[in-house]
């Protein structure tokens, strides 16, 4: 599962900041995947050697397409409206900072795979789509990637999920949430400060994935 979230992630950071977002999502990863991968085969030696170099090809393909609040709430469930305004903020900055590494990560293990975009429609006036891609694994299966992509107030087409083989990412990291919520919840005596407490403890938990990968 890990090496199919990476590879999902890889093709995630194909969707870049273009022009064409506007007129078409699916064009979007089209025409900037030869441009990210061909940045990343011609670096790899110097990535490799120095990995932290990766991070500002990731703040530049990645940051501007991904509604990260959006994923934050959605990840949260029933829970997000009982953290706190603070707490929310540092959630959506965990998460983010989260799936960045990750995302960074997927990038510097590329190796050749190569990407498919199977046909697909997309109806005039619509403000979310799902977009297809197949990744191409040697001696396996293609690995069907669908990024669920909805339009901003200007026009600007954002992801807000990935569903790898069938499996949404943020469903994935919503019963994971939950359950150290109510763990941390748990642990806490006094009954009024139970959810507060639950929901701290997943910031530091988040937080210190973060500190160890970094």
């Amino acid at each position: 599962m890990l090496q199919r979230l990476l590879m999902a992630l890889l093709a995630c950071s194909l969707i870049a900041n273009t022009a064409v977002a506007e007129e078409d999502p699916q064009q979007v990863v089209i025409a900037t995947a030869d441009k990210v991968l061909e940045e990343v085969t011609k670096r790899k030696a110097e990535l490799e050697a120095d990995s932290s170099l990766i991070y500002p090809l990731v703040e530049v393909t990645v940051l501007p397409r991904f509604d990260f609040e959006a994923m934050t709430r959605s990840a949260m469930g029933r829970f997000w409206r009982n953290a706190s305004s603070d707490q929310q903020q540092r959630i959506v900055v965990e998460f983010r900072e989260l799936l960045v590494r990750t995302y960074a990560t997927a990038l510097l293990g590329y190796s050749g795979q190569q990407i498919e975009y199977p046909p697909m429609h997309v109806a005039d006036g619509a403000s979310k789509v799902m977009v297809p891609t197949k990744i191409r694994t040697e001696g396996g299966p293609p690995i069907p990637i669908n990024y669920r992509l909805r339009a901003d107030d200007d026009g600007k087409w954002l992801v807000y999920d990935v569903v790898i083989d069938g499996i949404s990412l943020v469903t994935n990291y919503r019963s994971t949430f939950a359950r150290q919520i109510q763990q941390g919840a748990a642990a806490e005596k006094n009954p009024a400060k139970r959810m507060a407490a639950g929901i701290e403890s997943l910031i530091e938990v988040l937080a210190a994935k973060n500190d160890k990968s970094a």
